[in-house]
């Protein structure tokens, strides 16, 4: 990572996010103790930035300078609040489609999707804060544009995400080898969201049981599973076929 997209130091850090700095996470040191800190935890809790807290080492692999025990890594983006989003797609007439992607961790696979999912006119993408891929320079080259452009909201809990867009009048279906019906039987000319999981594990338990549908995309070779980038393809792309029909 270049050195102009982290800052380390405690006061530094302070006063990027008094800035209004976008952080995409911050690095903090087990132990840390003084009003200092507790201030900046203050801080780090109301603005709900991803925190890890990890041995003095690991800091000290990414820089050699006094980092104080702590470093902050800039975003690529600015991330944007779902129920802010969600009352403007209503109000431009839009028929809804929402991509949540569950612990996609590859750069390059989520640029992949993130290109596509505009291309194909998703309206958000939600991520979890903690388990999703960085939006570092890898990212954005590979989306080639795309997460300039598309909101990326980003939820500490995307079961409760899920909630809220059912609320909403959203279906909400997941693309699982779990799946009972193929994916181009199932109803996408719909307010809707699609739920992509990882390739190691797929979509958490959770999501699947809050899911109105489980859909499954047929395959006939022996590696037995898609690269998650051509699924989330695959299903945005059926959802923009029906909405064409």
């Amino acid at each position: 990572m270049k050195k102009d997209q982290m800052i380390f130091g405690i006061r530094p850090v302070m006063e990027a996010l008094d800035a209004g700095k976008e952080v995409d996470k911050i690095l903090l040191q087990k132990g840390l103790r003084g009003d200092l800190f507790r201030e900046l935890m203050d801080k780090i809790r109301d603005l709900d930035i991803p925190l890890q807290i990890v041995p003095l080492d690991r800091l000290n692999r990414v820089t050699r300078k006094n980092h104080q025990g702590i470093i902050a890594f800039f975003s690529q983006i600015s991330y944007h609040k779902l129920d802010q989003v969600m009352p403007g797609v209503y109000e431009r007439g839009k028929t809804p489609l929402v991509l949540i992607l569950d612990h996609i961790t590859d750069v390059r696979n989520f640029g992949a999707i993130a290109r596509t999912a505009e291309c194909s006119g998703v309206d958000a993408i939600v991520i979890p804060s903690k388990g999703a891929a960085a939006i570092n320079e890898d990212a954005m080259k590979t989306s080639a544009g795309a997460l300039n452009i598309i909101p990326v909201c980003r939820t500490d809990k995307l079961t409760d995400s899920v909630k809220y867009l059912k609320d909403s009048g959203l279906k909400v279906v997941a693309a699982t080898e779990k799946g009972s019906t193929f994916y181009d039987e199932e109803d996408m000319d719909v307010p809707l969201a699609i739920v992509i999981g990882s390739e190691d594990t797929g979509v958490s338990e959770g999501l699947l049981k809050l899911s109105d549908s489980l859909v499954k995309i047929p395959q006939q070779g022996r590696i037995g599973s898609l690269n998650v980038s051509v699924a989330a393809g695959v299903m945005l792309f059926e959802a923009l076929r029906q909405r064409k029909a």
